[in-house]
């Protein structure tokens, strides 16, 4: 959503540049299409005849494009720079001018780890998987290492060209906005693409957004009222500021982020509850009955409350929750101390405060 509203401010009017499209496929009858990768937009398509087909148009100079068959998991990337291209889409392989060769090399070489060990991972039974579990999650560490050496690599070597655009999100999330600022400071030909632009406006929209958030930690906890699962009306401060620790939680029954750190949850108020950690949950659901089950059947023992309005829920209103899961820590005399404590950043703080 967040992507769509930043692509929609972005400008509409640019130089346009023909592209000549012509490749071969063993997927005859089936259509391949080329995706302008900023937009996701199918720009054009064309069925493949006789192992071959072929795509001829203009398009935005520059432009970030796939060349897949339709659904397909991969695709041949390129920059629309007005050379012809040449395409085998059988081995992923292109011919066009020396930015967009080596920008498909660098793609095969990069994902060659990954997906070399996702195709054995495939190939073998659910007992051998299970048998080499933990050897497989070495291997795939070593995979997700190698990639990333691929990606300095081109973040280094391809300063002057646009390959690195194609790499541009897997390297803002591999090292970090700080990293990608101190290349961005050295003025990189690349930096001006529309793609670039788009990502570091949600990045700093995304900031905006958990300064925001972070901005109550300090603050005294803010009262609301929401019902429990008997339709009973409860203010937060029956349970906030009373002399205990409390974990307020902000989740629903349709987030599965939520679900899969609820065990953590439970951990954390089994260990602690009767050391004075208490935990309220504030339900984002829209209906009674997925909350309440799913209450039951994560084994929640804590107090749980929600207006059943979703997003629009107060809770979300005067805390500032854009996404889930979230939560606060609230010391025993109302103040709140941390916000967006998961995994073992909660276990963690409640050590150091109960032990």
């Amino acid at each position: 959503m967040i992507a769509a509203l930043m692509l929609a401010v972005l400008p509409t009017e640019a130089q346009q540049v023909k592209y000549s499209i012509d490749g071969i496929s063993k997927e005859n009858g089936k259509t391949v299409v080329l995706r302008d990768r900023r937009t996701n937009q199918v720009v054009d398509s064309a069925v493949v005849a006789n192992g071959k087909f072929s795509m001829k148009g203009n398009a935005e100079k520059d432009a970030y494009m796939g060349v897949s068959v339709k659904d397909a998991m991969w695709s041949v990337m390129l920059f629309n720079d007005g050379t012809p291209l040449t395409i085998n889409l059988n081995d992923s392989t292109l011919k066009g001018s020396p930015q967009n060769e080596r920008l498909t090399r660098y793609d095969i070489d990069i994902n060659a780890p990954y997906g070399n060990l996702m195709m054995k991972i495939q190939n073998m039974s659910a007992e051998e998987r299970k048998a080499k579990e933990l050897e497989l999650a070495g291997g795939l560490m070593i995979a997700m290492m190698k990639m990333m050496e691929g990606i300095e690599k081109v973040f280094k070597d391809e300063r002057e060209t646009l390959i690195p655009v194609a790499f541009f999100s897997e390297y803002q999330s591999y090292f970090g906005q700080e990293k990608l600022d101190s290349v961005l400071a050295t003025k990189p030909a690349w930096a001006s693409h529309p793609i670039v632009k788009s990502q570091l406006d949600i990045a700093a929209y995304q900031k905006s957004l958990e300064e925001k958030k972070q901005a109550f930690v300090g603050q005294q906890f803010i009262d609301l009222e929401e019902a429990d699962p008997d339709g009973k009306m409860h203010k937060l401060s029956e349970y906030v500021g009373k002399g205990k620790w409390v974990l307020v939680d902000f989740w629903a029954s349709w987030c599965g982020p939520c679900k899969a750190e609820m065990p953590n949850v439970v951990a954390a108020y089994e260990k602690y509850h009767d050391k004075g950690f208490d935990i309220v949950g504030l339900s984002f659901d829209n209906k009674k009955e997925p909350w309440v089950k799913d209450i039951a059947e994560l084994k929640m023992p804590w107090t749980h409350l929600s207006d059943l309005k979703g997003w629009k829920t107060v809770a979300s209103e005067v805390y500032g929750v854009n996404s889930i899961p979230d939560n606060l820590l609230i010391d025993p005399q109302g103040k709140i101390v941390a916000r967006g404590l998961r995994a073992q950043a909660l276990q963690d703080k409640l050590k150091e405060i109960f032990e």
